[in-house]
């Protein structure tokens, strides 16, 4: 809604309030409009404006579509000052930013996974940088004056193979199917009906996917033959399923070979990753991230930023990983302290970090995992001294809670990394915790030192953020 209101200008936005007709579109359901492409959206949806001059301007949502074009679209849905539409076709492309022959999936342009496949990498880490910059300019209420120079957004390693998970789907037979299934002699192949894949673009029903290019190679492999059983069997379904399909080395005492890699399908069974020198095990159905080529540059980022060279503040001993999960950053990071503490409020994930502690060899008591309690998160680190305390901040994409926050503010550690996969809640909330601190500043205040994006996922447009804030003494 802000990138429609940055582009129809706020006196426009302002007139249109005042005469009351904000939702009030110029276009019908289903009209096909010609659409000049302005600007990309953060979700990498192009944001344009209608051809025709009789009509008064109203913003366009449209997929797959890049500045500098004129395409035409299908309108299937009204909102508060623009639509969304399917694109139909492009009419002038933009030579300079599209190439179709960069295009490795047969079924981009129908699939909702990828914006971004007909682009340079090199534009796609621009546009991402772009969207950590709007990010704080519309949601952290700071002055642009006291935030660091964003820093250009962090490759990937690998930019097409790189997911170590996919959840495809399928919906089940029609119930007349269900009742009456067709003898086993009239349905050897896939039935028409039958699409087992990802949610079309747009759309809450799956398209058939065969093979997903950004997917690893052992998934992909996997796939093949999940799709072969389920057409096999599909008349016993009686109800849509979601597959899981996780790439995972294979766990055995001692392992025949240390880099085999397997696809673990079940939500229930262990999968196991390397990352660096460190290995972590967590369910199938449970959180990790799906790109393990960039985690490496990314734990390594996070060290750096805490204990920056040459030094900024006295190092810091202790460590406090919140929202810690299988426990990544605390593992990754524990050499570098004397003391590391993972906080989650899953019980599920303090048992996983705990047996990865314990896989890596780890000294005993040097890192532990404590449950933490919603009103009280910190109490299990009580005892931290805070002028020797990092915090790492690994949120979900709602971000964190106010009630963090104010535990956060009292905590008042030294050095805060925060990683996020909503850049704009990150923001949200890195604003909040730097005008908090200014309300107290006798403990101090934040200064924001650090601003850059992780690209996790390659050809889409999601971006990882990483926010490094930094304890400063204050003579007020």
């Amino acid at each position: 809604m802000r990138e429609v209101e940055d582009l129809l200008g706020p006196a426009y936005v302002d007139e249109r309030v005042a005469a009351g007709d904000e939702w009030d579109a110029p276009l019908d359901m289903q009209d096909e409009v010609e659409l000049s492409v302005r600007v990309m959206s953060a979700s990498g949806e192009a944001i344009a404006l209608p051809t025709d001059a009789t009509l008064r301007p109203w913003a366009v949502v449209v997929p797959f579509a890049l500045p500098g074009e004129t395409v035409r679209a299908r309108v299937y849905r009204h909102s508060r000052l623009h639509s969304h539409a399917d694109l139909v076709r492009v009419e002038t492309p933009n030579a300079a930013l599209r190439d179709d022959g960069r295009v490795r999936c047969r079924y981009f342009g129908r699939c909702g996974g990828c914006q971004y496949q007909m682009l340079a990498y090199d534009t796609q880490l621009e546009w991402k940088r772009d969207v950590v910059v709007n990010a704080y300019r519309r949601f952290s209420d700071l002055p642009v004056a006291t935030l660091p120079p964003i820093l250009d957004t962090v490759p990937s390693p690998l930019q097409y193979g790189y997911r170590t998970k996919i959840t495809p789907h399928f919906e089940a037979p029609p119930k007349k199917l269900q009742k009456a299934p067709p003898p086993p002699e009239e349905h050897a192949g896939q039935p028409s009906w039958l699409k087992i894949g990802f949610n079309e673009v747009n759309r809450r029903h799956p398209i058939d996917i065969e093979e997903c290019p950004i997917a690893s190679p052992v998934l992909n492999e996997a796939l093949k033959l999940t799709r072969a059983s389920i057409i096999h069997k599909i008349y016993t379904y009686k109800k849509g399923v979601s597959l899981i399909l996780r790439d995972s080395l294979r766990i055995a005492d001692p392992p025949p070979d240390p880099d085999e890699h397997v696809c673990v399908t079940d939500f229930k069974a262990t999968v196991r990753e390397r990352v660096g020198t460190r290995l972590f095990d967590y369910p199938a159905g449970s959180f990790f991230q799906n790109n393990n080529s960039v985690l490496v540059p990314l734990t390594s980022y996070v060290r750096d930023a805490i204990f920056p060279s040459p030094a900024t503040t006295v190092p810091p001993t202790h460590l406090v990983d919140a929202y810690c999960g299988a426990g990544l950053f605390a593992i990754t990071l524990a050499d570098h302290f004397e003391c590391v503490a993972g906080i989650e409020l899953s019980a599920d994930s303090i048992r996983s970090a705990t047996h990865n502690a314990a896989l890596n060899e780890l000294p005993q008591g040097r890192c532990t995992f404590r449950a933490g309690d919603a009103a009280d998160i910190f109490a299990a680190v009580a005892d931290f001294p805070p002028a020797r305390t990092a915090l790492v901040i690994d949120p979900p994409r709602k971000g964190c809670s106010d009630d963090f926050l104010k535990q956060t503010l009292a905590l008042r550690p030294q050095t805060i990394v925060y990683v996020s996969c909503n850049v704009h809640t990150q923001a949200r909330d890195v604003g909040a915790l730097v005008r908090g601190a200014q309300e107290d500043p006798k403990r101090g205040v934040y200064v924001v030192e650090g601003l850059r994006g992780f690209d996790l996922f390659p050809q889409t447009a999601h971006v990882e953020a990483v926010a490094v804030l930094r304890l400063v003494p204050t003579s007020a």
